[in-house]
C-alpha cells in the first residue's frame, strides 16, 4: 500500500497538477463545515429519504420533485412521520408530488422511528454526526441494521450529503483500494470493510486529512 503522499501525487498528475487537484477538492467549498452534531432531526430524515429515493433512480427527477417531498412529508418532522397511519400512507401512494414507491415511502416512517430511538442515546446529531471517523464502518453497520434501506452506498451517500465526514466506496475509490492491495474486490463483507477502515486510518495519520478529502483524492487518482 502506497503512502498517502504518493497517492496524492498520482491524483495531482492525473488532474494536471497540484493546483488543479486542490481546485477540484475545493470546488463548491464556501467556508468551514457546520457542526454536524447540531443538524436537526428533520434534516437527517430528509437526507436519508432523498438518498433512499435516489437509489436506482434518476437523481434529477428526485431533485425536481423535492419541494413536493418536503410538503408531502410535513417538512420531515420525525414525530409526524413516525406516527404515520395507514390512511396517511395510502394517501401518499396517490400523491403526485412525490415518487409513489410504496416500499420507499415506508422507509420514511421506519427511519423517523429510528431517529426517535436515537433520542435516548444522545440524539441523531450526537450519534450520527459525532460517531468517530476512525470507526466509520461501525456507523455504516449500525445504519444497515437499524435503519431502513440505509445499507451499502445509500448509507454512505446519506452521511456525506448530511455533511458528516465520510468516505464513499464508489467505483473509482474501490479501484484505487484494489490497486493498493487493500481489497481485491468491492468491499461488502465486514472483513473487507475493516481493511478499508484500517487503510483510511493509516492514510489519515499520514496526511491529517478527513475521510471526505481522502475519499475524493482516491477517486481523482483513477
Amino acid at each position: 500500500m502506497r503512502s498517502f503522499d504518493e497517492i496524492y501525487d498520482i491524483a495531482a498528475d492525473r488532474q494536471g497538477g497540484t493546483e488543479a487537484l486542490e481546485a477540484r477538492l475545493n470546488d463548491g467549498d464556501h467556508g468551514p463545515a457546520p457542526d454536524i452534531t447540531t443538524l436537526s432531526e428533520d434534516r437527517w430524515l430528509a437526507t436519508m429519504t432523498r438518498c433512499v429515493f435516489q437509489a436506482g433512480f434518476q437523481w434529477k427527477v428526485i431533485a425536481a420533485k423535492w419541494e413536493g417531498f418536503e410538503d408531502a412529508f410535513s417538512g420531515f418532522d420525525i414525530g409526524k412521520n413516525a406516527m404515520m397511519d395507514d390512511e396517511g400512507f395510502d394517501a401518499l401512494l396517490q400523491d403526485t408530488r412525490i415518487v409513489r414507491n410504496g416500499a420507499k415511502i415506508q422507509t420514511v416512517r421506519d427511519n423517523a422511528a429510528f431517529l426517535l430511538e436515537l433520542r435516548s442515546e444522545g440524539g441523531a446529531g450526537q450519534v450520527l454526526g459525532g460517531w468517530p471517523s476512525t470507526d466509520y464502518v461501525g456507523l455504516l453497520d449500525m445504519l444497515k441494521k437499524r435503519g431502513s434501506r440505509l445499507g451499502g452506498a445509500t448509507g454512505q451517500y446519506a452521511m456525506r450529503f448530511a455533511g458528516r465526514d465520510a468516505f464513499i466506496l464508489s467505483q473509482d475509490v474501490t479501484a484505487r483500494l484494489v490497486a493498493e492491495g487493500v481489497i481485491d474486490k468491492p468491499a461488502t463483507s465486514k472483513g473487507a470493510l475493516k481493511k478499508v477502515q484500517e487503510a483510511f486510518n493509516t492514510w489519515g495519520e499520514q496526511s491529517g486529512r478527513s475521510l471526505t478529502e481522502m475519499s475524493r483524492i482516491l477517486a481523482l487518482s483513477v
